[in-house]
């Protein structure tokens, strides 16, 4: 399976969206970049499904005009517009040419799901690698309203409950992309969320 990092080049505030290419092109959250068409066009003619991993501004603002490119269906654990298929925790979705179990991994975002498969882990905010705050193992912020460092501590658990040994690759919302050793990484960023710290000086 290809995933393409397709708001890369963006020069304004953005989530990372992907594009995971094989049986059936699925692009995870279509961010704020707005190149996102374009760039998407880079590396498939179509594209079958925007799976999203939760609601917030930075990953949902481009949906629209994806959607008037490609009519995709749409993938979403909360009600949205645009939805055509809601996504409940332990369900599956295809994408690129594997399978994904839905995780519902709230406490950045009261919506928020991760989506793993044997190889492959699409974080959303819940767990990033490097975002600024802490390399190598980061957490969602959870200092806004709404939001619950308590419930994202629990969901971090789960996630590392449900995730393989075998994954390797981990596509986050923010920061870098992962090629190694995921499970050590949502380890770490567990460990920094249940100091209770704030992530930021301002926090």
């Amino acid at each position: 399976m290809e995933v393409h990092h397709v708001t890369e080049d963006a020069e304004t505030f953005t989530c990372n969206a992907y594009l995971a290419v094989g049986e059936r092109t699925v692009l995870v959250d279509a961010g704020t970049y707005g190149g996102v068409v374009d760039e998407v066009r880079e590396h498939a003619d179509d594209v079958d499904a925007v799976v999203l991993t939760h609601q917030h501004g930075d990953h949902v603002e481009q949906l629209e005009t994806a959607c008037e490119a490609f009519d995709p269906e749409v993938y979403a654990y909360a009600d949205h517009p645009l939805r055509t298929h809601s996504i409940d925790d332990g369900e599956t979705v295809a994408i690129g040419d594997e399978s994904f179990e839905v995780v519902y991994t709230p406490g950045h975002a009261d919506d928020h799901v991760s989506l793993v498969s044997e190889t492959t882990l699409f974080s959303g905010d819940v767990v990033v690698h490097d975002d600024g705050a802490f390399d190598y193992g980061s957490f969602g912020r959870t200092d806004m309203p709404g939001q619950s460092r308590e419930r994202l501590i629990e969901s971090i658990e789960d996630l590392l409950t449900r995730m393989p040994d075998s994954v390797e690759h981990m596509y986050a919302g923010h920061g870098d992309v992962f090629h190694g050793d995921v499970r050590d990484v949502v380890a770490t960023a567990l460990e920094r969320a249940e100091k209770r710290e704030p992530k930021y000086p301002d926090e």
